[in-house]
């Protein structure tokens, strides 16, 4: 028997949940942190690492009394965050400045001019990737800070994930040389790729922006591992505080919907939706293939053995919160009656770019778009809409994995989302024709647990440790009648997302949409 702690920053929280290897979940506590946002900025969103580290010694003096047990006998502690969410430091690792969170996207003309630049000079990294580099992403938020910041450029030592930085405060790691970077993170966020010899290249990086000089030297500084490696042990600074004892391990970091997909029980063969605020898409295969407009083929970034594939939606339950706040009601309160629902009863179409298209276009520009509306729609419709349109778009990506040869045999919606939304489920299944497995049990945390019992050496390896811990699935269906349905909705849908989601679009005859959508509504309302 062994029991670890499992550590789960999200957007607005982090958690904490204590596991013991026979016995499953143990406990949990949760603390909550400010996210920055201005009004006048709708691109702006940060985070204070000083909120990071105290809420997390508050969740876990919660976690371990939540227990019932000594917290000297947990084992290790393993933590995922968000990413790409970015810290420049200075001297000892002391932060700049507040991490730019993993939805803060000032940084698209950053990014574009990324991307500009990599096409012109050839530069392979781009395309593994997706061939578009995102405002989300590290290299685009490290030089808009270095741009807005010019009387912070002379201390700036390096830049950290979040993820990184954590562990490394943890184990009381003060030289920049010493800190483990997560493949997962360098992997799909700032351009690492092992095989063409890690970072792009210093001559790249000052073509892009002059003010870049130097930086490939000071993002190298660490070693760059995966999850199976030991980043440090925990220092007595932060194991008193954390009820915690000193010198347990922590394994290397890694982003939270990588490891969330790790707690659903992903197998070679699966996609796990992660479906929170927004959604990430995560796949892993036993080959490294390039695959247009996808964020990042990884190896080694989710699952050690294997390649790991991210995608995703740059907002889900974002979009439904925003249509529940404008309307001054609540998302589960609007959810009440969706199940009534037929497919396509609404009459209305929309492409959730609310926040930007992070897959397969990769375009940070783009806005919502919704078609159809008449004077009697309600929140409540626009509501269902909105769930058909992030199925739709989760179609999109998942038909450009198969595509390019990821194998898509089972499609599991993790994340917070699906456990309390069953109507979301039904109809991603009948969008996608694929059944949908849910877990049956709180899998947040786990992902993090499983790395943390590999670090203690209780179990040979990820999959015994998934056999052991993970929970089982419902299994959600597709309808016949509602895929089809829904694969003439979609028609439509790929349509328009390709015809307004990209400059260099082609024009294309869409004037029979409208009818098509009010046609599809007429006939569902009497079916």
């Amino acid at each position: 028997m062994s029991i670890v702690a499992g550590v789960d920053f999200g957007t607005l929280s982090v958690r904490v949940s204590i596991f013991d290897s026979a016995k499953g979940r143990l406990g949990s506590g949760a603390a909550p942190y400010p996210l920055h946002r201005r009004r006048d900025d709708p691109d702006y969103a940060t985070q204070s690492h000083t909120d990071h580290v105290r809420a997390l010694v508050e969740a876990a003096r919660e976690a371990v009394a939540s227990a019932g047990i000594d917290g000297r006998d947990i084992e290790a502690i393993a933590i995922d965050t968000t990413g790409s969410s970015v810290l420049p430091v200075g001297e000892g690792l002391e932060p700049l400045d507040d991490y730019y969170l993993w939805c803060d996207h000032r940084a698209w003309q950053e990014a574009a001019l990324i991307t500009k630049t990599a096409r012109e000079t050839g530069l392979p990294a781009i395309d593994w990737c997706g061939g578009v580099y995102s405002s989300e992403w590290g290299f685009s938020k490290l030089l808009h800070w270095l741009r807005n910041n010019p009387e912070k450029r002379g201390r700036f030592v390096t830049a950290l994930e979040h993820c990184d930085m954590v562990a490394a405060a943890l184990a009381g790691v003060t030289n920049p040389a010493d800190v483990a970077r997560s493949v997962c993170a360098m992997g799909h966020k700032w351009m690492w790729n092992q095989q063409l010899g890690g970072l792009p290249p210093q001559d790249f990086l000052t073509r892009v922006d002059p003010l870049l000089a130097g930086v490939r030297a000071k993002l190298a500084l660490g070693c760059y591992k995966t999850s199976d490696a030991i980043a440090g042990t925990l220092s007595e600074k932060w194991a008193g505080p954390m009820c915690l004892r000193p010198g347990i391990p922590i394994p290397v970091g890694a982003f939270d919907a990588h490891w969330d997909a790790i707690g659903a029980g992903c197998r070679l063969g699966d996609v796990v939706n992660v479906v929170g605020t927004s959604t990430c898409i995560i796949a892993i295969s036993k080959e490294s293939r390039l695959i247009p407009g996808v964020c990042g083929v990884v190896p080694g970034s989710v699952h050690p053995a294997y390649t790991g594939i991210e995608a995703g939606l740059s907002a889900t339950g974002d979009i439904f919160e925003a249509i529940a706040h404008r309307a001054g009601a609540t998302v589960a309160g609007l959810s009440d009656g969706l199940q009534a629902y037929a497919p396509g009863q609404t009459g209305l179409l929309r492409l959730t770019w609310d926040n930007g298209d992070r897959t397969v276009l990769v375009n940070p520009e783009l806005g919502g778009v919704t078609l159809g509306w008449n004077l009697t729609h309600t929140a409540q419709d626009e509501l269902f809409a909105a769930i058909e349109g992030t199925a739709f778009h989760t179609r999109i990506i998942l038909d450009r994995m198969e595509e390019y040869g990821v194998p898509v045999e089972r499609v599991i919606n993790g994340g917070g989302i699906p456990r309390k939304n069953a109507v979301l489920n039904q109809v991603y299944a009948d969008v996608l024709g694929k059944p949908i497995l849910v877990p049956q049990g709180d899998v947040t945390s786990l992902g993090s647990a499983i790395f943390a019992f590999l670090a203690a050496g209780a179990f040979p390896g990820i999959e015994q440790a998934q056999d052991a811990l993970c929970p089982s699935y419902a299994v959600v269906e597709p309808r016949p009648r509602s895929r089809a349905t829904y694969d003439e909705l979609f028609g439509h849908y790929r349509q328009l997302y390709f015809a307004l989601g990209s400059r260099e679009s082609r024009p294309v005859a869409s004037g029979g949409v409208l009818p098509s959508l009010r046609k599809i509504a007429a006939a569902a309302k009497k079916s």
